[in-house]
């Protein structure tokens, strides 16, 4: 048992084949995810692909996009800017207090 603990672990390698994503897969959005990044690129354009879906699915709205994904509102704002995620228009103008404005 001594021997097992003594043996420095091998760097992981990637499974023989797999040295490119596979067809259809998703590729890293440019300036962010490098090609190659491997499972943190996918995992920062499955974000940004569901950011984008979700506001897309709003009407961008991204308080009810927030709501949706479970997601404070500040922090979704953060992971638009980070992930560089192309905002919909807003279908409708941002809703106003009808009530009178004090002056």
């Amino acid at each position: 048992m001594a021997a097992l603990l003594s043996t420095p672990n091998p760097a992981p390698q990637p499974p023989a084949g797999l040295t490119k994503p596979p067809e259809g897969f998703p590729r890293p959005s440019p300036g962010f995810a490098q090609p190659g990044a491997g499972f943190h690129g996918a995992v920062c354009e499955f974000k940004r692909r569901l950011i984008e879906a979700t506001l897309s699915q709003s009407g961008g709205n991204r308080t009810r996009a927030a709501r949706a994904l479970g997601l404070q509102r500040t922090y979704l704002l953060r992971l638009i800017r980070e992930f560089q995620v192309r905002v919909p228009p807003a279908s409708s103008p941002p809703r106003r207090s009808t009530a009178p404005q004090p002056r």
